[in-house]
């Protein structure tokens, strides 16, 4: 079941979006938030509860590692490899909220603690991320600012879609069949693009560091995973590992921006209505563990610094201050936001869609 905002939020569809000085005119909006948000103490760090997490996944990964030495070659390890997708991404939650100064107040720290962590445990660059996804924060669902929506195997926008042809306007006609599937590669993809960014050299900093780090995480899982399994099973592990990985932390991610308002490259939109217009929240029991807070995506791009645990804290003062401005507010189940994503990539790779349509909140207005 799909859950909205209150009713006047219906009333308001990202088509509305003023351009030009809609920023500077709205500006005061997200401020008065922000004061009542910082008043209540939300923003402060969570020490104790990092701790924690940090000490569940050091024995995670301690029982990962027993099981995968002591259980023997058995097909029964691929229920490992499926555990060690699933403390990958939960390492990354952790380095995602680091790496956004959650944890630590000296940015410094932070930054090493999820350099470390992301590249030596999870095997993807801190360097190269930082840079993506902190373009993807400043302007999500942008065209032509957000690499989130870049067009690749998926096309985002039915303009992207139009200048297609052959065989790949073919498989993007069908893209939002194969959307799902295409998740399991996602992790292989995001360890490529970790060797890319260290080898090339994009703007990242530490690239010897991130270099070395990723090379033992690479090379070392995948030897000590063979050296306990032998090549048929060991290969058959990291398999099962790399595509649970992919469709774990891309299945993660997707749900949140995926179907949601785009921004036309020439339109001018305020903060919080840009942060919330191209967010999508997901409700359900235990998403907050399984998605390492991002479940409550609007309230984490309003305030990328606010510990993870205190999001669901400021849901309601956000939900409450969206009211008061008509701005629509979209919650769904994990489910829900799958069909919404599918049935607009549909549309999108059929030519039949409006790519600066919102089809959750046109599902709203419909209701």
């Amino acid at each position: 079941m799909t859950t909205t905002a209150p009713a006047p939020y219906r009333t308001t569809s990202p088509r509305k979006l003023r351009p030009g000085g809609a920023q500077a005119a709205h500006a005061s909006d997200y401020t008065e938030l922000a004061k009542a948000v910082k008043a209540a103490g939300l923003l402060e760090r969570r020490p104790g509860w990092y701790a924690a997490r940090c000490a569940v996944l050091a024995v995670a990964y301690a029982v990962g590692f027993t099981l995968l030495f002591t259980l023997g070659q058995t097909w029964w390890q691929l229920l490992v490899a499926v555990y060690f997708s699933i403390v990958f991404t939960q390492t990354a939650f952790l380095a995602h909220d680091a790496a956004h100064r959650q944890m630590f107040t000296s940015g410094r720290t932070g930054e090493w603690f999820s350099l470390v962590v992301g590249d030596l445990f999870v095997g993807l660059s801190y360097g190269w991320w930082m840079n993506k996804h902190s373009r993807h924060h400043a302007n999500p669902n942008k065209v032509g600012k957000d690499n989130d929506i870049t067009p690749g195997a998926i096309a985002f926008t039915k303009e992207d879609a139009a200048v297609r042809t052959g065989a790949s306007r073919w498989w993007t006609s069908k893209q939002g069949y194969y959307f799902v599937p295409i998740l399991l590669l996602s992790g292989i993809d995001l360890h490529v693009s970790a060797i890319k960014s260290v080898i090339a050299g994009d703007d990242v900093k530490h690239r010897r560091v991130e270099a070395a780090l990723l090379a033992v995480r690479l090379i070392g899982f995948p030897a000590l995973v063979f050296l306990a399994l032998g090549p048929v099973i060991g290969a058959v592990f990291m398999i099962v590992q790399l595509f649970g990985f992919g469709l774990y932390m891309g299945g993660s991610f997707a749900p949140n921006h995926k179907g949601m308002a785009i921004i036309a490259a020439d339109q001018n939109v305020d903060y919080l209505r840009r942060q919330v217009l191209t967010s999508r929240n997901i409700s359900g029991f235990g998403m907050g563990t399984a998605m390492g807070g991002l479940n409550f995506q609007i309230e984490h791009h309003l305030f990328p610094n606010m510990p993870s645990v205190n999001l669901k804290k400021v849901r309601p003062m956000v939900i409450e201050h969206c009211r008061k401005l008509d701005i629509p507010y979209v919650e769904t189940s994990l489910f829900q936001s799958y069909a919404m994503i599918v049935r607009y990539l549909h549309k999108v790779g059929i030519g039949a869609a409006d790519p600066f349509d919102c089809p959750p909140v046109a599902t709203m207005r419909a209701a």
